[in-house]
């Protein structure tokens, strides 16, 4: 079937045409337990209203249509289905449609979800529709401002509960169903919502309830139900005290935040398998990863990420469900503002009251990557179609629009913007808005110019880039001193710019101040505004000063790539693991990074960096963000002739860190994993491994559990020192999921012919759900690049059918999974003579009328192989001078 992808000038025509009251639905899942059922009942009634004779058409992504019925007449549906699309014509002021059909189960994550438990057989389901994925479970206008209210009908097997938007009222017989005896579940109309917030769950699902009484913001008592589900073999690991307690804390916080009551009844939230993203805010039913259960153990960093996304996906419940945006260009409305409440509510409202550490050093890592690359875009965006909007789920849209409402709260003043929020949900509840109307309403709260600062942050695309010069007299103090800004496009700044000293109070022998010096703490912050048309400002307060560490955008206030300057970088770096405050810590690693990045500081001292002075850090965000990057530096950026001996002194370090690690601890769960990860590509610690998996050598206060058990299987597997026997008896005695995941990844990782061309066979079968497709590309790749060069042409042939053939999300991931990994600066006199780069821009230059979206991906994977190579080659000239 042809599946369309609608356009922007087709939503806007539609909603000038129509306006949508209602929608009765009917799902049947009655025959779901069957494997051999491919498809699922789907019939809708939709009550809108339209222009007398105008002509639109309704959404419906199926595999058959049996009946197409408006205002009482029965149309050809041979005449009006096309592809994707059902024309309506001949509408009148008020029409009645109603659609039966067939639709199929998933199991690439996206519309709705079928899942079979390998450990107990049962079969789960779910839906997740973001950006236009309901349209695979029943028709709809799939466009986000065409609202309406939702009643739900839901036929299940008789031992199933039931889930939806709406509250449940009743479970019945059902009347019809694909399988006799099923159970008929009705739900509540829901208030006016978009079509991707809809929600079905439907499965055993374990379920524990509770409730929520706060005030509402008439000083009355209110009370909303709370619910959480997850199947039932993870039922022992839903720490629902936990979850409850995120929760309440949440609804307490932005009701009165926000100055709203929260509007949707219920909330409740669902922990599902194989799930795409991180969660979704659907209003009344959020879903989340059921990796966020954590059956493999938790450190505190992973707990507050999942509280962050919890209450991201809360704040959804104002940004984004109650208020939406009109069209996917104002993405930003609701993902930026939500990226953004997340860590500021758990700051606020939880234990977690360090989450702008790990914003800081993680996910506006992910902003800053996505800004550099050639695909980069404004906040703002320009989204022509539904194709384009799925790509823009991205660090832009989440991470730089978050950091950048972190700069506007500077700029406005915390008291402006939080009212402007609150005028915003007054306005505009159960409506669509664009960014006109965010701005009219926050120019209302301040005197500031709003809408310049809209144009300088917003509308524009790329880095700004902070750098500061100083310079000293003989006794070290500070003589001069100036913060410049680099960018294609200025932005005016609220930034703090520190300076940092040794305490000479610490004891640096003391357990919490690990080495030979003493920690260095603040000595002075300096609040800069920075005019864009100035391109240095000076910083008369730094003169004088002693300290030998300079911090740019210190607390985080800006976003900007910070730099010390190349004569502070060295002494940065050196002190990194110093700085007692652990904001400060992360903002110093970045910096760090992106200078390695940008082949300004050699990625060899930056893994020696790691693996002497870091593997000692304390606080597991930060221990685990510098250890995932000096993997990166390791396996991309130094040149791979080099890596051997760089891998097993890492290794060794590791080794020592975990043995010495305190038992149970935070930093005793990071370093082994690290460990594992390490070990894929370095054998030398296979006895150690095999002794673990054996389980004679133990490591106290350590349990392996299913997923790191996998992760050392897979370590032992890639580098020759297991057999498939020992992975059979492995995964026979752990029936998981984390299991068969692990198991599958590991075949992959065999490191013979026969294993990766069955791996490559698997792979693009199309039979693949997408975590397994995901964990047998991961093993694939565990190879030298000798083992799968000669996959390199299959892949760039394979790239146009695989988009062809299967759902965006599983194309996305082959991909971007199967690009060739073996760069290497050696193989070619320069970067764009490097055969892999030569291989994509070919492809990308034959491939000129390519869908947009997978042209994008192929430029990103191409910046990406350009910049790997590129510093490599920084790395061999420094080593050849």
């Amino acid at each position: 079937m042809v599946q369309s992808s609608l356009t922007r000038a087709e939503a806007t025509t539609r909603a000038e045409q129509i306006r949508v009251a209602s929608y009765d639905v009917t799902v049947d899942l009655s025959g779901a337990e069957d494997p051999q059922q491919k498809t699922f009942g789907s019939q809708v009634t939709v009550r809108f209203t339209a222009e007398d004779g105008a002509e639109t058409f309704i959404d419906f992504i199926h595999d058959s249509i049996s009946l197409v019925e408006l205002n009482g007449d029965e149309l050809d549906v041979d005449d009006v289905v096309e592809g994707s699309r059902i024309r309506l014509p001949e509408l009148e002021g008020a029409n009645e449609l109603t659609v039966v059909g067939r639709a199929l189960y998933s199991r690439s994550g996206e519309g709705l979800h079928r899942y079979v438990d390998p450990q107990d057989g049962n079969v789960y389901i779910y839906t997740q529709y973001e950006p236009a994925d309901c349209r695979r479970v029943f028709p709809v206008f799939e466009q986000p401002d065409l609202k309406a209210s939702f009643a739900l009908t839901l036929i299940t097997p008789p031992e199933w509960i039931a889930a939806s938007n709406g509250e449940h009222l009743t479970s019945e017989p059902a009347g019809t169903g694909d399988v006799p005896g099923a159970v008929s579940h009705e739900f509540a109309p829901t208030e006016p919502i978009s079509t991707y917030i809809t929600t079905i769950l439907a499965g055993p699902y374990t379920r524990v309830t509770d409730e929520w009484q706060g005030v509402d913001v008439q000083g009355e008592t209110q009370s909303v139900p709370l619910a959480l589900y997850c199947r039932r073999a993870l039922a022992e690991h839903l720490d629902s005290a936990e979850l409850f307690a995120v929760t309440k804390q949440g609804l307490d916080f932005f009701t009165e935040l926000f100055a709203f009551d929260y509007p949707f009844g219920k909330y409740e939230q669902a922990f599902v398998p194989e799930y795409n993203l991180g969660a979704m805010e659907n209003p009344g039913l959020v879903t989340l990863t059921e990796d966020y259960l954590f059956p493999s153990g938790a450190t505190r960093t992973q707990l507050a990420g999942r509280a962050n996304t919890m209450l991201h996906e809360m704040s959804h419940m104002w940004f984004g469900d109650l208020v939406t945006m009109t069209w996917w260009d104002d993405l930003w409305l609701k993902e930026s503002f939500a990226e953004f409440m997340g860590a500021y509510a758990s700051v606020r409202a939880t234990e977690y009251d360090d989450a702008w550490v790990a914003f800081a050093l993680g996910r506006k890592e992910w902003a800053y990557r996505q800004d550099q690359l050639p695909t980069t875009h404004p906040i703002v965006a320009d989204i022509v179609d539904l194709e384009a909007a799925r790509q823009n789920f991205d660090g832009i849209t989440y991470a730089k629009g978050a950091s950048v409402l972190k700069q506007l709260v500077a700029f406005v003043g915390e008291e402006a913007f939080i009212d402007a929020c609150r005028a915003y949900f007054r306005r505009f509840a159960y409506g669509n808005t664009s960014l006109d109307d965010f701005l009219t309403v926050l120019d209302e709260a301040c005197d500031a110019d709003v809408h310049s600062w809209a144009n300088a942050w917003l509308l524009t695309t790329g880095v700004p880039r902070l750098e500061t010069a100083v310079e000293r007299d003989d006794s070290g103090a500070i003589t001069a001193a100036t913060l410049t800004q680099t960018s294609d496009a200025p932005r005016p700044h609220v930034v703090a710019v520190a300076t940092y000293a040794p305490d000479a109070s610490a004891d640096s022998s003391a357990p919490d101040n690990p080495g030979d010096s003493a920690q260095l703490i603040l000595q002075r912050s300096t609040d800069v505004r920075v005019d864009p048309q100035q391109p240095a400002t000076d910083l008369p307060e730094l003169l004088g000063d002693t300290a030998p560490v300079i911090l740019a955008n210190d607390r985080d206030l800006t976003y900007c790539l910070a730099s010390p300057g190349a004569d502070g970088l060295a002494a940065l770096a050196d002190a990194v693991h110093l700085l007692a405050d652990p904001l400060a810590r992360a903002l110093a690693h970045s910096q760090v990074w992106a200078a390695v990045r940008d082949a300004r500081y050699d990625p060899r001292a930056y893994v020696h960096l790691v693996a002497h002075r870091g593997l000692g850090e304390q606080h597991s965000s930060i221990l685990t963000t510098v250890l995932d990057r000096a993997l990166e530096a390791l396996e991309s950026f130094v040149p791979p002739r080099l890596r051997p001996p760089l891998r097993t002194e890492l290794l060794d370090c590791l080794h020592t860190a975990v043995t010495h690690a305190a038992a149970g601890s935070d930093a005793q769960l990071v370093l082994i994993r690290a460990f594992a990860r390490v070990a894929t590509r370095d054998g030398s610690h296979a006895q150690i491994i095999a002794k673990l998996l054996s389980g004679e050598r133990t490591l106290p206060g350590l349990d392996l559990g299913s997923q790191l058990t996998w992760a050392l299987w897979g370590a032992q597997t890639a580098t020759s020192n297991a057999t498939r026997s020992q992975l059979d008896r492995a995964h026979a005695a752990d029936p998981t999921r984390e299991g068969r995941l692990g198991y599958a990844r590991a075949l992959a990782a065999i490191p013979t012919e026969d294993a990766k061309a069955d791996a490559w066979t698997a792979i693009t079968s199309g039979a693949l759900s997408n975590d397994e497709l995901s964990a047998t590309m991961s093993g694939f790749q565990l190879a030298t690049p000798e083992l799968v060069s000669t996959y390199q042409n299959a892949y760039f042939d394979g790239i146009t059918p695989w988009w062809n053939e299967h759902s965006m999300e599983i194309a996305t991931r082959m991909i971007r999974g199967l690009y060739p990994r073996g760069l290497d600066a050696q193989a070619a006199s320069s970067a764009e003579e490097n055969p892999t780069v030569v291989a994509t821009r070919t492809w990308l230059d034959q491939n000129t009328t390519a869908p947009g979206a997978l042209r994008r991906i192929m430029t990103e994977l191409l910046d990406d192989a350009r910049r790997a190579v590129t510093v490599q080659a920084a790395v061999l000239a420094d080593q050849n001078q």
